[in-house]
């Protein structure tokens, strides 16, 4: 059974009709299929190797639920997560410096939600400390003497990281040696700007020896570096998701050459071997893959990602480079409105009334009456169907007694709570008519 802080988050999340950071099996329809497969790359990236997925899908499809249901169930194998959305004015692909700050803003493990790579320095000092110490050439009463052999261990395990980045080295130094004199403020610029944080103090910089601000070539480097420690700090290695890159076809033509770019140049680099511990996935709308605007637009990328998928969907292979979500029918939406629901009556004031009231077959009229509005379309109501199930019938069973959804709630929908892709769909006429 799920806690009850978990729950509530979930809920929360809902209501306001965003997806839920934690807690997604609760509630996942459809991720089955995947499961085998995500397991498998897991492993293989914890055994060292490097891989990448690739997750398509139209709008509704649950390609940022997808995401975030493999990002907790990596967490719960050991490995840190990070999420982050392209964008053109502040994660734009091919300013790396950008989406490595995010990606260390956004970085989570089992035990932080956010913002770990201090938590995760400092572990992988007190790894480098009993490394040392097992060896039994140091005592651990000899502070001075345990600090200069730790040290070296540093050095030697961040040799290759040194060779093109020798700032990583000198900051996590400088960090080190500001811990045992005490230092907080210069801890944290050095934790800053190793982060990649801009406008660090001149000061904390000259203390470690560096100049200016990470750039892209420096954020490269750093991920592998990053990596590094999160594999000697006991991690089983990263996943790191970047989702939305279909923004990338309404970005100016020399950006969005420049992001297809990056994103080839990340996966030779995975095929090198440079990101061992690395499990990246993107996530994008078909048009992205298959368009004249996305990734068909540079080949070699285009070659990379292509699989095929002219079979029926059912034999589509899960542990292909490239994945694609079907989306939400009637049925599936249904089916994750009981889950949904039997979630919210395990924290409810009467949970025979809920279950009572909004059964089975309530919810599949919602669906219904949800989807309807939506000019038939299934796969583009999931956020709404589940907004209006908590906020609007489920919370409403649950405060006031006399309350019948079938009675005296009909469901509506504002414009003003949809998105783009939501207000084209319920302004659709026909089926034919739907902007893709």
């Amino acid at each position: 059974m799920i806690g009850a802080q978990r729950r509530a988050a979930i809920l929360d999340a809902l209501r306001r009709g965003t997806v839920p950071h934690e807690g997604l099996a609760a509630f996942a329809v459809g991720m089955e299929r995947f499961e085998a497969a995500v397991d498998a790359d897991l492993a293989a990236v914890a055994g060292g190797r490097g891989t990448f997925k690739a997750v398509r899908g139209e709008y509704g499809s649950g390609k940022t639920f997808m995401a975030r249901w493999l990002q907790e169930r990596a967490r719960a194998a050991g490995f840190a997560t990070a999420e982050v959305q392209v964008n053109e004015t502040e994660t734009p692909l091919h300013r790396w410096e950008t989406v490595y700050r995010r990606l260390v803003e956004r970085l989570a493990t089992s035990d932080t939600s956010e913002g770990a790579l201090r938590p995760t320095v400092d572990a992988w000092f007190y790894t480098l400390e009993e490394d040392v110490l097992a060896e039994g050439r140091v005592d651990r009463k000899d502070a001075e003497g345990l600090a200069g052999a730790t040290e070296v261990l540093m050095e030697r395990r961040l040799a290759a990281i040194a060779r093109t980045a020798p700032a990583f080295s000198a900051v996590l130094r400088a960090y080190r040696r500001a811990m045992f004199a005490d230092d907080s403020a210069l801890s944290e610029g050095l934790i800053a700007w190793l982060g990649g944080q801009p406008n660090v103090a001149a000061a904390v910089k000259r203390a470690a020896g560096v100049k200016g601000d990470l750039d892209a070539f420096g954020a490269m480097h750093f991920l592998a570096g990053l990596l590094t420690i999160l594999r000697d700090s006991g991690r089983a290695g990263l996943v790191l998701v970047l989702d939305e890159a279909e923004t990338l076809q309404r970005m100016r033509a020399d950006t969005r050459e420049k992001g297809l770019n990056a994103l080839r140049q990340l996966l030779d680099e995975l095929d090198g071997g440079h990101y061992s511990g690395l499990y990246l996935v993107v996530t994008g709308t078909t048009a992205f893959f298959e368009g004249p605007q996305g990734v068909q637009r540079l080949p070699p990328l285009a070659q990379r990602l292509h699989t095929d998928f002219a079979t029926e969907a059912r034999f589509d292979n899960p542990r292909a480079v490239q994945v694609r979500l079907p989306g939400f029918d009637l049925d599936a939406l249904a089916t994750v409105g009981r889950r949904v629901r039997d979630l919210f009556a395990e924290q409810a004031r009467d949970s025979d009334r809920i279950n009572a009231t909004v059964n089975d077959q309530y919810l599949v009229d919602l669906a219904h009456g949800v989807a309807g509005q939506l000019g038939g379309r299934a796969g583009v109501a999931p956020r709404l169907y589940l907004r209006k199930l908590v906020a609007e019938v489920l919370d409403r069973v649950d405060q006031f007694v006399d309350f019948d959804p079938r009675r005296h709630y009909a469901p509506t929908l504002d414009e003003r709570e949809m998105t783009s892709a939501e207000r084209a769909a319920a302004g659709a006429a026909d089926i034919d008519d739907v902007e893709l």
